[in-house]
């Protein structure tokens, strides 16, 4: 009986504008799997960058496994697995002024590896993030109202 694992970004909805979602492979080691089944990864100052037309996501804290002698703590990337179409569109959209690559959701599938949720995106100004506030303040209002009729 396999638990299910989603390790989401909770910021990345806050701070970007998501637009289109790719799903990816990780290239992980043993402990690192393990570290991730465990739920022991941060995902919220990551992002993904093009190295020798390879992408690779940058600055995921994953914690060491607590009886790993071979976790490698100054690994700073994690090679990303997609098919080379699939490079090359995250190529093309990289290429407009603002937009960036964001790790969202890791999980693990149905046949037990693990998977990255990727998307392209682009920043949010000060004043969409307070209008985001406002709508949810307003929402929970409402909600109040409703509950005390």
């Amino acid at each position: 009986m396999q638990q299910n694992i989603n390790i989401v970004n909770k910021k990345a909805k806050f701070k970007y504008f998501l637009n289109k979602k790719y799903i990816a492979g990780l290239v992980l080691s043993g402990s690192e799997i393990k570290s991730i089944r465990l739920k022991n990864v941060n995902l919220e100052s990551s992002y993904c960058s093009f190295n020798n037309d390879e992408l690779y996501v940058n600055n995921i804290i994953i914690k060491p496994y607590e009886n790993s002698s071979q976790f490698n703590k100054n690994r700073t990337q994690i090679k990303l697995l997609l098919n080379r179409i699939e490079l090359n569109k995250l190529k093309k959209e990289i290429n407009n002024v603002g937009v960036t690559i964001i790790p969202y959701k890791i999980f693990i599938n149905e046949k037990g590896i693990a998977k990255i949720e990727i998307y392209t995106s682009k920043g949010k100004k000060n004043f969409d993030k307070r209008e985001v506030i406002k709508k949810r303040e307003n929402k929970i209002n409402l909600d109040r109202l409703k509950k005390n009729l």
